[in-house]
């Protein structure tokens, strides 16, 4: 389709702001403040969107206004006058690259933490708890209401000082909307009981944002058009509820979200719904709810891929598509958009590795989060082009044969496997994980772009190496499964083994799990699929503490639906034959204690050992010796051999799980960092 009739690249204008085409990456607690500062890093991470064409790019998901609604998750503070240089140098920053810039202001209401900042109560309508955030909050009283809304008007003038386009406010599980729900709102007086009394609070905010900001800053309410909650609001009466807000004339655009977000389960399925759950999955409900409303209507939750977004806007669905998370994977979508490169866009793929400890880098793309230090257009080479010679094609070894064929190199791969993919190809057989396969489809399409020689099926040793006449050979051979060092290894079946062959549902089956990743409970999942009986041990005290924590949440489901009991702080010591049937010993690592189980099959997932033989056997002959230099990789510096005049021969180099059994963001990193200065 050209540029010109996409429907993602028309205008929308809303009030006297004109933004410049359809797609805008919402309001979210990125985590990359300083002091709770919109600073060098978190402007950086957002200019990178504007960079690539975005429309709008909002920020600041859930900036606290008052001290009582304290840094919970990695917030910004809009309640401090300090705010508002930081937001003119980000406002100057993206406004250069025709992007507008908003900020999500907010109080949590009960949805704090007690413990955070200056350690004051929770407040909220009612005294009511939230699971997630565990706080026991206080009810409002009147003077409460007015200090909290005067904050929100005061936040709001920060932002207008900062030079911001507009702002929104969030009600979902946040104080606005516990006001607006008849689950979180038990009063008796005019702020509770009629729908037209749990607007009031609201309703207040706005008039007083809007008396602060004036006719000429955009203003928007992220709104939640449907609970999803016995007792709670339900679709019908949040449209009768935006209707009011509507009428006042106080507002500018609606955003909208479903469902709650007070427990872990409702968070990771209504709010930011990952790759367990379906493709936009809540777009039929932001659709009906614009059609009930005059003003326009944002919406984003797994809106992640163009084609989804296209269809939304061009069916008239809604009037922006939020594309977040498919900006954290390619913050340039756009702009490759626009230059007919749609099929060159990083996809996202749900992984919800973002929203995890390390937040906002992605899976698969080593620069977000760290564009301080990254560039995201690879930069080539300043010396000769090298001669690259990458053995293994999993994610680690085809990032590194694409960065080095980015810096200007000439670069070929070689698997011993008929297809490109390494673990991944195994991972994508657990459950609902098979969207991993974007990682190894897009890359193997850049490889294809940039001219890397692929060669599948081709076992290699040290003679064909050598026979390549290299510069650089770059070892990913990956790990194979680490199980030896059982005793009994002989009885058991590895994870690998066990995701690549039909389960058999006569069996009764324990899955013990030493590495608190996903692969243990998915293990768990596709044998009690197929009715088989399972018993699961773990070495750690949780359900996959190394995953997300939406995957987690999953992963518990499914353990639950299934009636599979985990039995934690568990490490498997032996298995030994006991006639037809397999005995296996397991202690109990609190309490020391010896338990024997008696099962058809034993499973043992405890990640990899690197498969190194080849790496082992090449690296003497090499002028480094097969080192990577440990100071020069965290200086982000080229290793030593890549700079040195007398570096003729070639150098060897590790990455992935050749090194040791990692995650495959690690795996990424690794070579990332390795060949960017190559």
């Amino acid at each position: 389709m050209a540029a010109s009739k996409d429907p993602l690249l028309q205008p929308l204008k809303i009030r006297h702001l004109t933004l410049k085409n359809r797609i805008m990456s919402t309001s979210h607690a990125c985590g990359l403040h300083e002091n709770g500062m919109p600073a060098a890093k978190y402007q950086a991470y957002h200019e990178e969107k504007a960079k690539g064409g975005i429309a709008l790019s909002m920020f600041g998901g859930s900036s606290n206004v008052a001290p009582d609604s304290p840094n919970t998750f990695e917030q910004l503070n809009v309640g401090v006058d300090e705010v508002i240089p930081h937001l003119q140098k980000f406002s100057e920053r993206m406004h250069k690259h025709g992007a507008a810039l908003m900020c999500q202001i907010t109080h949590l209401g009960r949805r704090g933490n007690t413990n955070a900042d200056a350690m004051l109560p929770m407040i909220a309508p009612s005294p009511t708890r939230e699971t997630l955030h565990r706080a026991f909050a206080r009810e409002m009283d009147r003077e409460d209401i007015d200090r909290v809304v005067k904050a929100f008007g005061d936040a709001a003038w920060r932002c207008k000082e900062g030079g911001l386009d507009g702002l929104e406010t969030l009600a979902g599980g946040h104080l606005i909307g516990q006001f607006l729900s008849p689950n979180t709102n038990q009063r008796t007086d005019d702020f509770g009981g009629s729908l037209e009394n749990r607007c009031r609070f609201g309703l207040m905010v706005y008039e007083e944002i809007r008396r602060r900001v004036g006719p000429d800053f955009i203003v928007g309410f992220r709104y939640v058009v449907d609970e999803g909650l016995e007792g709670g609001l339900n679709f019908d009466e949040c449209v009768r509820a935006a209707e009011i807000f509507q009428e006042t004339g106080m507002l500018d655009f609606f955003n909208a979200i479903y469902g709650r977000m007070d427990t872990a389960r409702n968070l990771a399925e209504d709010n930011m719904p990952g790759m367990a759950m379906p493709s936009a999955p809540w777009l039929k409900k932001a659709a009906a709810f614009k059609q009930a409303m005059k003003l326009p209507v944002f919406h984003a939750a797994r809106i992640s891929d163009l084609a989804t977004a296209r269809h939304a806007i061009s069916e008239g669905l809604i009037d922006m598509a939020g594309m977040t998370r498919a900006h954290i994977a390619d913050p340039h979508l756009i702009r490759k958009l626009e230059r007919g490169e749609a099929d060159r866009v990083r996809p996202c793929l749900g992984a919800t590795y973002c929203m995890g400890a390390h937040r906002p880098t992605c899976v698969h793309n080593a620069v977000t989060g760290r564009e301080t230090k990254y560039d995201h257009d690879i930069a080539p080479t300043n010396g000769p082009a090298k001669k690259v010679v990458v053995i293994g094609g999993g994610p680690a070894g085809l990032e590194a044969a694409r960065i080095s064929a980015l810096r200007g190199h000439k670069v070929s791969l070689y698997e011993a496997a008929p297809r490109l993919g390494g673990q991944v190809r195994i991972a994508m057989g657990a459950s609902w994980r098979g969207d991993l396969v974007g990682l190894v489809d897009w890359r193997e399409g850049e490889l294809g772009h940039l001219g890397v020689e692929v060669h599948t099926e081709r076992y290699m040793d040290t003679a064909d190496i050598e026979a390549l006449e290299p510069d650089v050979v770059i070892m990913a051979t990956g790990g194979i499964p680490d199980i030896d060092w059982l005793e009994g290894v002989e009885h058991v079946t590895s994870a690998w083994d066990a995701l690549q062959s039909k389960p058999d549902p006569t069996e009764e089956v324990l899955i013990w799990d030493g590495t608190g990743r996903a692969v243990g409970p998915a293990l768990a999942e596709r044998f009690a699929d197929v009715g088989a009986r399972v018993s699961y041990s773990a070495i750690d005290d949780s359900v996959a503490p190394e995953a997300p924590y939406a995957d987690r949440t999953f992963w518990k489901k499914s353990l639950y639906e299934n009636g599979i009991i985990v039995d934690f702080d568990r490490t498997l010591t032996s298995v030994r034959r006991s006639g037809n049937r397999l005995t296996a010993t397991i202690e109990n690592d609190i309490t020391n204690e010896i338990i024997e189980v008696e099962v058809d099959r034993v499973v043992v997932e405890r990640g990899t050992i690197p498969a190194d033989d080849l790496y082992q056997e090449i690296r003497d002959k090499a002028v480094n010796r097969g080192v990577t230099d440990i100071a020069a990789t965290v200086a982000d510096a080229p290793q030593p051999y890549e700079t040195a005049e007398n570096g003729s021969g070639y150098r060897v180099y590790r990455v992935g799980d050749c090194v040791t059994s990692r995650d495959i963001p690690a795996a990424i990193y690794d070579a990332f960092r390795l060949c960017r200065l190559l």
